[in-house]
């Protein structure tokens, strides 16, 4: 039975007023009942509470309960955990999480408070972090999982690659996983990583007048980096760009995976369970109206009435381009006259199709994401079902960073692909191959697609050098 205490027990440990926490009693925030004028709180509701509002910092500590039973797996980079319940649905206990987000910590301890969690992992030696799992020297790890930031490989962004401080985090998960030693480990990443190169010369630096590119400045530098460190290290390795929607969930979402393997061979690509036209007797792609049904309360931002104006006129899947020419140059102004597809202006999301890439704030110009016939940006509530998080998944902080959490994470359906791949191969169970799957919408995606268009890019930059080595000695 849970430990109740008193209100003013309940204001020391949030350190706020008497008349604060009968506030919370009254509206329910926290369980208590009353006895007489005062309250009991229960104290375990007024943890989670603590948590989710950031009263209470979720602070570094070991693991306090393990599951030997099942395979042991080691999460990095942990974020909301997407990935992490994909893997644990796969049959993984995920003994530890590492998280520096602030509000993904306070999520991992309010649904978590069992594993093991850890902050910066550039303060972990190898041996500290088997020591917060609950692990020896001695004992296997069977998998370790992480998506270090991709900001620095993101197309949208400045395409720094290593040279960024978050790519430094890049590595040092490489060489922690690489000291760890487990059976399998996955890097899991944004598209922009197949051609960020080592060094990114900026566009304005570039053609005429300009010296030619040098080696480290060759796309996709950065991702040959690491697979010559993986090949080096003797670790076998696959990748491929994945698209979420062809593994059941209701949504496009495109991340490299790469599946790391000790034993040298080199692991198959993820098992499908959809497809987009139902080929190679696959279900269809889930759609959005598949999974926000039913949903009771909705945690919501709200656009402004200058661009409720517009939507009013539009109907399910449709954007700023299906409203009258003249209201189209109304509505975007300059943009109107600017390149690009600009399909995330004023854009309703369809109902019989998988929602686009959830974004980390719905209600932005650029990257709209409105309701298919409500006057709202999706919800919170409906972030989660696209990216299959459960309904109880508890989220801390403000609604902007539950839209961020949720947003930045990766799906389930993702996760339990990746998971079971790893889970069968471990236990020797055969995999389903799918041969001639088209994984994503872009070519040249996987390991050895990729490898061929490198090794022939790097050809002719070689090629050009010795060229002009030749005219200028």
């Amino acid at each position: 039975m849970s430990t109740e205490i008193t209100i003013k027990d309940a204001a020391k440990q949030l350190n706020i007023s008497d008349q604060r926490v009968r506030t919370l009693c009254r509206t329910d925030e926290v369980k208590a009942r009353k006895v007489g004028t005062s309250w009991l709180i229960d104290e375990a509701s007024l943890k989670s509470y603590a948590l989710k509002t950031a009263h209470k910092v979720a602070e570094d500590h070991p693991v306090y309960k393990v599951d030997n039973k099942k395979p042991i797996a080691l999460s990095f980079f942990s974020g909301a955990m997407g990935l992490d319940l994909g893997i644990e649905k796969a049959g993984f206990d995920v003994r530890l999480a590492c998280e520096v987000d602030k509000f993904c910590r306070q999520t991992i301890a309010l649904n978590k408070p069992n594993s093991a969690l850890l902050t910066d992992i550039n303060e972990y030696s190898a041996s500290e972090v088997r020591e917060a799992a609950g692990l020896s020297d001695d004992d296997d790890i069977d998998l370790i999982l992480g998506g270090p930031p991709c900001q620095a490989f993101s197309t949208a962004g400045k395409r720094k690659g290593f040279n960024d401080d978050r790519g430094n985090v890049f590595l040092k998960y490489l060489e922690l996983c690489l000291e760890l030693q487990p059976k399998y480990f996955v890097i899991e990443n944004v598209r922009g990583l197949l051609s960020s190169p080592m060094d990114h010369r900026p566009h304005d630096q570039r053609g005429s007048g300009f010296p030619d590119f040098k080696e480290d400045e060759l796309k996709g530098g950065a991702l040959n980096f690491i697979i010559n460190r993986l090949e080096n290290s003797g670790y076998g390795f696959s990748f491929n760009l994945y698209n979420s929607a062809n593994f059941g969930t209701p949504q496009i979402r495109e991340r490299v995976i790469i599946i790391c393997s000790k034993n040298g061979s080199k692991p198959p690509f993820l098992t499908p369970t959809h497809s987009e036209d139902g080929s190679f007797g696959l279900p269809k792609w889930n759609t959005l109206k598949s999974c926000i049904k039913n949903i009771k309360t909705h945690s919501h931002l709200n656009f402004p009435e200058k661009r409720l104006k517009y939507y009013r006129l539009l109907k399910p899947g449709q954007n700023w381009k299906n409203l009258p020419i003249e209201l189209q140059k109304e509505a975007m102004g300059k943009s109107f006259y600017s390149g690009g597809g600009k399909t995330g202006f004023l854009r309703r999301l369809a109902w019989d199709k998988p929602s686009p890439t959830l974004v980390t704030h719905p209600a932005m110009p650029a990257t709209d994401l409105a309701h298919p016939t409500e006057d709202r940006p999706i919800s919170v509530e409906e972030y989660k079902r696209i990216q299959e998080f459960p309904d109880d998944w508890e989220l801390a902080g403000p609604i902007i960073q539950q839209y961020k959490q949720v947003g930045n994470a990766v799906p389930l359906g993702m996760g339990l692909a990746v998971g079971t791949l790893i889970f069968n191969l471990i236990n020797q169970i055969e995999i389903i191959r799918t041969e001639d799957f088209k994984y994503s919408r872009y070519k040249n995606t996987s390991d050895i697609e990729w490898r061929k268009n490198f090794n022939k890019q790097l050809e002719t930059f070689q090629e050009k050098s010795e060229q002009q080595e030749l005219e200028f000695g």
